[in-house]
């Protein structure tokens, strides 16, 4: 093939894409459409961002009480099911933040407390604890939980699960809270 036959063919490409491109943006030009402001679709696990209100949205959910369960909970189960978590938390004493907080001593610590790490306005405003059943709520969803937190997790759906992790994450301390 001679160099002419070549540049005919590159230039029937190029011509070709520049009209293509062309069309799309005269598209856009005449016909305009503006977002709407409400999705059409849910989409579960994705959160649109909170106002700048303070106010705390709490769903209640009616879970079983996490303490009679605590006392039948494994931990060495429940750091197997921490391996979910610890792409975002270390537990480990000292443990850096990394998407989320460090999560050692986390239970009876007060919510969105953890130095050093950018919490949310919603859990920085919750002014509760993590308690055994603070902790179970938000474990099931944590963003029904508490509307307006960044923690994209769908949550531990068995309650034995979240017994268990509970129960890891409360010997991960230096003065692990009584499981009663």
């Amino acid at each position: 093939m001679d160099s002419f036959e070549f540049n005919k063919i590159a230039a029937a490409v190029l011509v070709t894409i520049l009209l293509v491109i062309g069309v799309k943006e005269i598209g856009n030009i005449i016909f305009h459409v503006e977002k709407p402001k409400q999705s059409a679709y849910k989409i579960e696990g994705v959160e649109v961002a909170q106002t700048a209100s303070t106010e705390v949205k709490k769903v209640e959910v009616e879970l079983p009480k996490i303490t009679p369960l605590l006392a039948s909970a494994d931990i060495e189960a429940g750091k197997n099911v921490f391996k979910k978590c610890a792409g975002c938390h270390s537990v480990d004493k000292g443990g850096a933040n990394k998407i989320g907080p460090a999560m050692w001593g986390v239970v009876n610590r007060k919510v969105g407390s953890h130095e050093g790490f950018k919490y949310s306005s919603t859990l920085q405003n919750y002014g509760k604890n993590w308690t055994f059943e603070e902790l179970n709520g938000f474990l099931n969803n944590p963003m029904k939980y508490l509307k307006g937190t960044k923690m994209a997790f769908a949550g531990l759906r068995k309650d034995s699960d979240r017994a268990n992790v509970i129960a890891y994450l409360n010997s991960q301390s230096d003065s692990p809270a009584p499981l009663k």
